[in-house]
Formats: structure tokens, sequence, C-alpha cells
């Protein structure tokens, strides 16, 4: 009988080994939609991204004049990519704010392609024009999502809000921001796929207050980290340790918690220090393949990328978990 039994454990135990272990999740972040790819932060940028197969849409938003959520990085137009309604590329240091500018007056400038004659348009030499894009309201890119149906199910979006608060008059106040765009979110019931990260930490603790299931993101430079006014007054000589201090940033919301680091500021440390403080880490922004790699490394819980492609490869050499592609087959 006990023979019997020690053959039992055996084969159970052979079962075990033989099954599939779950491949371990990873934050593919297609950073400003894949601007390596397409045009930053269009829907082109977005519905290419989808196609790709990527876990989340990175994204930065803006207030027009009539308070409707954009999606731009830039607090002004960037004549690097804008041109106007004649074609003419602006003029530098022409881009009027977007705070200062209606939906219909935003809506006359052609955001689908880079000026390569510019010192940034020539970063981004694979990138494909889309000639005729404009920046997109948020609710459009939910929209856009929604019809996609299946083949977009699961993708997230990490939305940054784009507030300086040394330039308070380019921008929207921290509370008239997230009002605007939490309103966003719960009309198109994506409160459930949605990350919102920030610089200033002030617009992340009124979305503790308010919404506080949503995950916050607790973007970080050297710089920032600097002046109090970025992190909500909280001065960084009075913690050890940067992980600690979006710690204690984050206390007033029960929501996850992620810090998102130059990636030029990570230790194997400080990202294990983080990850024991129950935050994920996510780096920004990783263009190259060997940073990719050493970051993965290292333990990284995934990746913001202008090259999401080159990041996915990486993801499937490592047999980790893939966001499914919405490129309909051939």
């Amino acid at each position: 009988m006990k023979y019997h039994l020690f053959v039992a454990a055996l084969l159970i135990a052979g079962c075990a080994a033989l099954a599939p272990t779950p491949k371990q999740h990873f934050d593919l972040q297609a950073h400003r939609g894949g601007r390596g790819l397409a045009p930053e932060n269009t829907l082109a940028a977005f519905s290419r991204a989808i196609d790709l197969g990527v876990t989340t849409l990175e994204l930065d938003i803006g207030l027009t004049a009539d308070n409707v959520v954009v999606i731009s990085h830039d607090t002004t137009l960037n004549p690097d990519h804008t041109r106007d309604a004649s074609g003419n590329w602006l003029a530098p240091k022409s881009g009027a704010a977007i705070r200062s500018l209606t939906l219909a007056q935003l809506q006359t400038y052609d955001v689908g392609r880079l000026n390569h004659d510019s010192n940034y348009g020539r970063q981004f030499a694979l990138q494909q024009p889309s000639d005729g894009e404009r920046i997109p309201t948020l609710a459009a890119l939910f929209a856009m999502v929604q019809a996609r149906g299946a083949a977009a199910a699961t993708v997230r979006f990490n939305i940054e809000t784009k507030i300086d608060p040394n330039k308070p008059g380019e921008t929207a106040a921290p509370e008239p921001m997230v009002r605007a765009l939490l309103a966003d979110i719960d009309k198109a019931g994506m409160a459930g796929r949605v990350t919102v990260q920030s610089f200033d930490w002030r617009t992340l603790a009124l979305v503790g207050q308010y919404a506080p299931q949503l995950p916050r993101a607790y973007l970080t430079t050297a710089r920032t980290l600097k002046d109090s006014r970025w992190t909500a007054g909280l001065d960084a000589a009075g913690f050890p340790s940067v992980p600690l201090m979006v710690k204690a940033a984050a206390s007033n919301g029960p929501g996850p918690v992620i810090w998102s680091p130059a990636y030029a500021d990570l230790t194997p440390a400080v990202i294990k220090e983080a990850q024991k403080l129950g935050m994920k880490v996510l780096p920004w922004t990783v263009n190259q393949r060997a940073d990719m790699q050493r970051l993965m490394d290292w333990g990284v819980d995934g990746l913001i990328t202008d090259y999401p492609d080159t990041l996915r490869d990486l993801v499937r050499e490592r047999g980790l978990s893939l966001p499914p592609s919405g490129k309909v087959p051939s």
C-alpha cells in the first residue's frame, strides 16, 4: 500500500513538473502611441500600436480653452511636427498654448508628420507620416478603442496630465484638469483600464481623493525631485530613498501605486526596494534594445518605449506573456 502511495506521489509530482507555468505579465507601453513608428499622440499612432499588440497606450493630455480634454505632450503647439491650415510649418517658438485655443481652433492644425529639418524630427527617421492627423480628444481615443471591439478589448491607457507648476498660466490648474479627465473616463466607462500619471504630484493627490481606485504612476526625474513644487510639497531631502518618498506621497489613496522614473536613474537595488514597498516599477523612455534587456534583467515590471515593436520582440524572446495583436489577419 505504501509503495502504491509512493508511486502515485511520484506521478503527481511528475505531472506538476510537466505542467506549463503561467507566463509572467510584462507591461509593454507604447510611449505617445509609439512615436518611433507613427506621429505621436495621434489616432494613427494608437491604432498602429493596437495592431502591433501592446499592453498599454501611453499618452499625455491638456485642456483646451473650452475645457475639452485633448491628447498632446506639449503645452504649446510644437513647430517640429505642426503645420497650419495652409500646410506651412509653424515658425520656431510661435506655437500657441493649447489652453488658449478652442477645440475648433486646434483642429485646424495638422500633426501628421515630423519636420525632418528640425533636430527633433531627425531623431525619428523610421516614423511613418499620416498627413491630416489632428490633435485628438481623449473621448475620440476611447471611442476608437471601443469601436475596435475584441481587437482592443484588453488594451490599457496610461494618461499623463501635462501641468508645469513653474508655468501656471500655460495650462489648466490641477483641479479642473483632473475633474475633466475623470469625467471623460467615467463617461466612456474606462475606469478599469486607466492609470493616471504625472510629474506634478498635485494632480495625483487629487486623483487619490476623487477616484481612489485608479492606479497612479509617480513620474520622476532628478530635476523634479529637487523642486517641491513638482512633488506636492514633499522635500526629497527628508527621505532616505525615492521609493519611500513615492510611498509617502501615495498614502492618500488605496489604489495601486507605480513608480515611473527616468530609466538611467535605476539600479537593481532600488527596483527591489520599490517592489518590496508594494509598487510596480515602469521606467521611461527606453528605446535602445541593450537598455531594455538590462532593465528586464533587473526585474522591472514593464517599460515605456517609442519602439514597442523592438520591446515586443524581446518580450517574445524571453517567453513572457505577449499582449494580443489587434491586427486582423489578411
